[in-house]
């Protein structure tokens, strides 16, 4: 006779051939079958799990920035900036993930880069896009997505949208009175200094209190 807890007692649903399961919804199945290392050394689990994690903040980051884009261009910053602000913990969370990756030191890597080829983390589809979508643009770097016709489409169709910062620019415009040159809003290039811009957030600053949605952002 076992004395151990039963969930049942507690009224716990503990069948679920009928009823959906924690792993059916999240497709533990297919997540967890998604690592396929090409070699026999230990520490590449590490390395396709750390990249396939980044990946998935990376999807709830576009997916964050994305929203509070479309809300700030209508005006609506109090959701905006929460998305912000969640946006901002998901990069703290990429960062910190390389704590476990240090692990690894460059002798255990080079026990399995080779079987990689010329794969790289710099061929992220997702990580252009972030850049993309929050001002950093950059078209020449889509060129390691040729190959990739719908990926690279995907980039073609954020360059052909104001960006995250963009956005952020036109509400400064609106609510200061500046009016910012053509080529500040440039969709296909890196953004260069503006004395303008400058001068405008030079005015935000020195009156938070005025223009204080302006200050937050």
């Amino acid at each position: 006779m076992s004395d151990s807890y039963n969930p049942e007692t507690d009224g716990a649903q503990m069948s679920f051939a009928k009823d959906m399961s924690y792993g059916d919804y999240l497709h533990m199945d297919q997540i967890l079958s998604a690592q396929t290392p090409l070699s026999s050394a230990h520490d590449e689990m590490l390395f396709i799990i750390q990249h396939q994690t980044s990946e998935l903040w990376i999807k709830l980051a576009l997916h964050e920035a994305s929203a509070a884009r479309a809300l700030l261009e209508k005006g609506d910053y109090s959701p905006a900036f929460k998305m912000c602000a969640r946006l901002s913990r998901i990069f703290d969370q990429l960062n910190s993930a390389w704590d476990v990756l240090r692990t690894m030191t460059p002798s255990d890597y080079t026990t399995f880069r080779e079987t990689l080829g010329h794969s790289s983390g710099f061929q992220s589809h997702q990580y252009r896009l972030v850049e993309y979508v929050l001002g950093n643009r950059n078209e020449n770097l889509m060129k390691v997505h040729a190959h990739r016709p719908e990926l690279h489409q995907l980039l073609e169709d954020e360059l052909a949208r104001p960006s995250l910062y963009h956005v952020a620019l036109r509400a400064l415009e609106a609510e200061t009175g500046a009016s910012f040159a053509p080529e500040v809003f440039r969709l296909r290039a890196p953004h260069k200094a503006d004395a303008a811009v400058e001068a405008a957030w030079l005015t935000v600053y020195k009156d938070p209190s005025k223009y204080w949605s302006l200050y937050e952002l």
